[in-house]
């Protein structure tokens, strides 16, 4: 069993190129498949009363002059991508309305992302599904008829897709976690189905992955306490380490449905079975 480990970086680079690559280099370091961030076109995605609204952040004193300031521009995402392909990690992106998810497709990313927000984006979502790239869907806050309606779209557009089970709760408690419901979307929809993580441990995820979960997504900081509404459903670099490391070992620890007597326990039964009826 492979999984796919995706680092999110999100937003939580807080609009730096410094602390972007930083957070490149640990999720390289600690084995991590990818990298993700996130793309939004402001003018697009909120309102003008939004956007106006005051709000106090190290940019400014408007919501805008806030979201702004945590925007990587195209040129940026060059630099991004360059880094990147030099640390050898791949690196994707969930764009939140069709112009962003247009102005990045030339970087030619390997995966697509859909966030869970997106999911009742009807023309944004054949947006991406046309492009018929292999695409993670995140599933939190859905009902099951709103599922049924992205993975048909999904399917009829022959899109590849692998769905991620989410709670879309920043920090999300462990006992909220559902990850029963797994099972419920592979056997429905007949997919891989992965995990989109925002508790603060790593408990939820082994939990994810001994279930069978085909990708794990996680939200990565350099720091719970910067600056940022993600930061505290976020892990820092040396608990991402560990986290890959340790989930890396679990289909070894699974082993197979086939009842094994090891070599190691086969001299355990030679010293301990004083009654055996196999000698």
């Amino acid at each position: 069993m492979s999984v796919i480990v995706i680092a999110e970086i999100g937003i939580n680079h807080n609009g730096d190129l410094d602390t972007a690559k930083k957070l490149i280099d640990g999720a390289a370091m600690a084995g991590c498949d990818a990298v993700k961030f996130q793309k939004r076109t402001l003018d697009v995605v909120y309102t003008k009363a939004e956007l106006d609204k005051p709000r106090e952040s190290p940019w400014g004193t408007t919501n805008r002059e806030q979201k702004a300031g945590l925007e990587f521009s195209v040129d940026q995402y060059k630099v991004i991508d360059a880094y990147c392909k030099s640390k050898g990690i791949d690196w994707l992106f969930s764009a939140w309305d069709i112009e962003s998810q247009r102005v990045m497709r030339p970087f030619n990313c390997k995966y697509n992302k859909v966030a869970s927000a997106m999911l009742g984006n009807v023309e944004f979502l054949k947006e991406v599904a046309g492009e018929k790239k292999y695409t993670f869907v995140s599933t939190g806050m859905s009902t099951v008829a709103e599922l049924d309606a992205v993975v048909d779209l999904f399917k009829k557009s022959g899109c590849p897709f692998e769905l991620m089970h989410c709670n879309s709760t920043y920090p999300m408690k462990n006992e909220e976690a559902n990850l029963s419901v797994m099972a419920t979307l592979r056997e429905r929809y007949k997919c891989k189905v992965g995990y989109s993580g925002h508790e603060t441990g790593r408990i939820v995820s082994f939990a994810a992955v001994a279930l069978g979960a085909t990708s794990l997504e996680r939200h990565i900081t350099l720091d719970k306490t910067m600056y940022g509404s993600d930061q505290a459903a976020s892990i820092e670099i040396d608990d991402l380490i560990r986290l890959v490391r340790e989930l890396r070992m679990i289909p070894g620890i699974l082993g197979s449905p086939e009842k094994t007597i090891y070599p190691k326990e086969a001299e355990s039964r030679k010293k301990l079975r004083y009654y055996d009826a196999a000698k």
